[in-house]
């Protein structure tokens, strides 16, 4: 994860950020040849629940847990094994989480994580199991931190509030929508989402690209369960921008596409964003060449967004969205599973370690639209039941693997 510069909290934080999305909403200024066709807008009434996992979906994981059937038998048994759906365990709120490069220093940084995908954990467990206390259990952890929490700084801020962001709307989105024992907190709990969060990630990011869009999945998630369409459709139009400047296609021409306010204005300065990578191929992410595990973290959140974005209503599948991640997981998966690497990508050497990150895309481009992606599938199948980075991603063999909803 590499640093950015600090972040000081202004007072007027909320005010300018109100003022900015009512001005900025929907505005994009892309490169002479990118695509120009605009996210369509915000769905007119949410889905709910409606964040990366629909009802639907959780309807189907429910009924195959009980009948047994594998994978997702064995992939909730994986998750209920796990530290995450622990009824016992303590929620550790802070009221400044600093998290610095690398998470160093870590004064918070891993218990928000960790404290958001055991929410989300326990709202799932809680659904697919009906036993009460999980959900009672996601609803203090998500009460314990809306009670505490105020502020996210040093350099990891943005990538640590988008982080723990991804996490926090997908367990409320589930409580909120689907138990009815009672949640007298939520209103606080949407104003932490609202005052701390989304400000921190709504103006996106100039670093390396798993970090804009971290933070995108982050606000859009976040601005379905406050129903923000404002914040949705300024979120989702960087996040196009992004996607589209973060995996190659051989239709982008010479160079990759870029995000504009980075002043990418030259081969030389492209070339060395691209990890110093000359050679541009279908399916090459602008990580690809630090690692695979970056790379996996970007790949992951164009899944989430476009998972999120089909189930209010716009499937981006169907776009160059859907293109470039089809492309980018059968690219790396195919190195991660052995090939060897060519001598023109990375010096001829690939760190690995994708991470738990195919099964959306997988799902979503296979077996909904019929891509064969045959290496894809082969790395999504060998990894099963995949389990969680720690960061944001959790349990998707469970929520998404072969899921028809």
């Amino acid at each position: 994860m590499s640093s950015a510069s600090p972040h000081h909290r202004r007072g007027a934080r909320a005010v300018l950020f109100a003022l900015l999305t009512t001005a900025l909403v929907g505005t994009l200024v892309l490169r002479p040849g990118a695509e120009r066709a605009a996210a369509a807008p915000a769905p007119a009434t949410f889905v709910h629940p409606g964040v990366t996992v629909s009802r639907s979906q959780l309807d189907f994981t429910r009924s195959r847990v009980d009948a047994g059937a594998q994978p997702w038998k064995g992939a909730f048994d994986r998750m209920a094994a796990s530290k995450y759906a622990d009824l016992n365990r303590t929620p550790k709120p802070r009221a400044v989480v600093e998290c610095g490069s690398y998470s160093n220093p870590d004064l918070g940084c891993t218990d928000e994580r960790e404290d958001a995908i055991a929410a989300y954990t326990h709202a799932l467990a809680w659904y697919i199991t009906r036993d009460e206390r999980h959900a009672r259990k996601s609803i203090e952890l998500m009460d314990a931190w809306s009670a505490v929490i105020r502020d996210h700084t040093n350099s990891n801020a943005p990538l640590q509030t988008g982080w723990a962001g991804s996490s926090w709307p997908r367990a409320a989105e589930i409580i909120k929508h689907t138990y009815t024992g009672g949640w007298d907190n939520s209103t606080r709990f949407a104003t932490m989402l609202r005052n701390v969060y989304l400000p921190e990630i709504i103006n996106g990011s100039n670093s390396n690209g798993n970090w804009e869009l971290t933070m995108m999945e982050a606000a859009v998630g976040i601005s379905v369960f406050l129903e923000d369409r404002a914040s949705y459709d300024r979120a989702m139009a960087t996040f196009r921008t992004r996607t589209a400047a973060y995996v190659y296609l051989e239709s982008d021409g010479a160079l990759p596409r870029t995000v504009p306010s980075q002043n990418l204005d030259t081969r030389e300065k492209v070339v060395k964003y691209w990890q110093n990578q000359p050679t541009f191929v279908t399916g090459l992410t602008q990580e690809t060449c630090r690692d695979l595990t970056h790379t996996g973290y970007g790949i992951s959140s164009i899944s989430h967004v476009a998972e999120t974005s089909r189930i209010q209503g716009q499937d981006l599948y169907g776009t160059d969205v859907g293109e470039r991640l089809r492309h980018a997981l059968g690219f790396q998966a195919t190195y991660e599973q052995g090939a060897a690497v060519p001598a023109w990508l990375c010096g001829g050497s690939l760190h690995l370690g994708l991470g738990p990150v195919t099964e959306v895309g997988h799902n979503a481009l296979h077996h909904r639209l019929g891509f064969a992606m045959t290496n894809t599938q082969a790395l999504t199948e060998r990894t099963r039941p995949s389990g969680s980075n720690n960061l944001f991603v959790a349990w998707e063999t469970l929520t998404h693997g072969d899921n028809p909803a």
